[in-house]
């Protein structure tokens, strides 16, 4: 069966929620396939029965949803079941709660496989079959996160960067070409410690009740954001950093808890200093955190205690 890839939400993290822009790009670093315990390697059969009853319960959820008076997706349930129950295993390189998809790569696995007249990725995509397909995965994801924009999974299905308008509004997009051994690049930096969405959306959500914090979302850091994503897509490198520099400070103001302890000084050494600017990588609270730079051996040396996973250099 296919693999499907982990993917980055580069900008756009809680700002979509609110309906900000988004930028998401596939990250083929990372990947899972659907594959029978009978082939598993050794070393990994644990994992692998573990993934086993996970999809059970997953199948379970899924067959709910193909039985709800006008179900927005159905699943060939008896194949599914079948299946799992001939050993079927997700098996995923991909890191669990780092923010880079490890849900979203096997929810597009299993529409792939088993979903009834799938809305294909190589079809010609219009926008309401982006938004269906987009619709369906945040009802497939919910299952893991409570509730989910679906943008993850849509990643992982087609394999695109996609650009988030607005709720209603998706589109596959372009970036710059990578230049290989660039000076300038983005980077994951490991936390070391594992994040769950879910809380972290929930003290999201409880901040919005204040007014003020709505104020700052809407007049700093969705400003910034979108003005990030343009100057990306634009290959505007320069007005880029000026503009992460700003929502990297307001994200270290206001989204302190989402910031795992141990990083809040050296976030504010990249902004004192300007060898590197940190964000938040999905929901944040733990896994990976986005790094960008200008000049790529000055911010290994200034965060020399951390492995840098370049992602995308320019």
């Amino acid at each position: 069966m296919k693999p499907f890839y982990s993917k980055i939400l580069l900008f756009g993290e809680y700002g979509i929620i609110k309906n900000s822009k988004g930028l998401a790009i596939p990250y083929n670093f990372y990947k899972g396939t659907l594959k029978m315990l009978s082939d598993v390697q050794d070393g990994k059969e644990a994992t692998a029965k573990k993934s086993n009853e996970a999809l059970r319960e997953f199948a379970s959820y899924l067959q709910t949803l193909t039985e709800e008076e006008n179900p927005i997706v159905r699943f060939n349930i008896e194949k599914l079941n079948a299946d799992i129950a001939a050993g079927m295993y997700f098996d995923s390189s991909i890191p669990q709660g780092y923010g880079v998809g490890s849900s979203g790569a096997l929810v597009a696995a299993i529409y792939s496989e088993y979903a009834i007249d799938p809305i294909s990725a190589m079809d010609n995509l219009t926008r309401e079959k982006l938004l269906q397909l987009k619709m369906i995965f945040g009802r497939m994801e919910s299952f893991f996160h409570g509730t989910s924009s679906g943008l993850d999974p849509l990643n992982s299905y087609l394999s695109l960067p996609i650009l988030i308008n607005s709720h209603d509004h998706i589109e596959p997009t372009g970036i710059p070409s990578q230049t290989p051994n660039g000076k300038g690049a983005v980077f994951l930096l490991d936390s070391g410690v594992i994040g769950e969405t879910a809380p972290m959306v929930r003290i999201f959500m409880e901040n919005m009740k204040n007014e003020a914090f709505q104020k700052m979302l809407k007049e700093e850091f969705i400003k910034y954001t979108d003005a990030c994503i343009d100057d990306f897509l634009k290959g505007r490198f320069k007005s880029l950093f000026a503009n992460i520099k700003s929502l990297s400070g307001v994200v270290l103001n206001h989204f302190k808890p989402m910031i795992p302890k141990e990083f809040h000084t050296l976030w504010k050494q990249g902004i004192d200093t300007g060898d590197y600017f940190l964000k938040l990588c999905g929901s944040g609270g733990g896994g990976y955190i986005l790094g960008f730079t200008e000049d790529l051996e000055k911010a290994k040396r200034a965060l020399g205690n951390h492995k840098l996973e370049v992602v995308y250099q320019f």
